[in-house]
């Protein structure tokens, strides 16, 4: 499992990062494989910082507002990238998620 972890974020630098155009940050929840030695050497060998997480905070995450049929079409779309502005739209909405967890003392929220 971690193994495809660390696939599946090679294949997402070399498919996604070239398309970030201002400096960014990975935000990733702390499921075991996401927080496996693995995968910490992996992001720092890759120079890639990533977002300081709460155990009990996955609501945080833009990814969390996609509903199904959003998530399963950009799956289905191989090769092909989620569209600009509803990455904006998910990123850009972080800072109310944070508002709700510090809200409910890093507990999940609503969102």
């Amino acid at each position: 499992v971690v193994r495809k972890h660390t696939q599946i974020l090679k294949y997402w630098k070399k498919s996604c990062c070239r398309m970030l155009k201002r400096k960014w940050v990975f935000q990733q929840d702390n499921d075991p494989k996401h927080a496996s030695k693995r995968a910490k050497s992996w992001f720092q060998t890759s120079r890639i910082q990533v977002v300081e997480w709460s155990a009990q905070s996955p609501d945080l995450h833009p990814i969390e507002n996609l509903n199904a049929e959003e998530l399963w079409n950009v799956v289905q779309l191989s090769g092909a990238a989620m569209p600009a502005d509803r990455c904006q739209e998910l990123v850009d909405s972080v800072h109310h998620r944070c508002e709700a967890v510090i809200r409910n003392r890093g507990y999940a929220t609503k969102y």
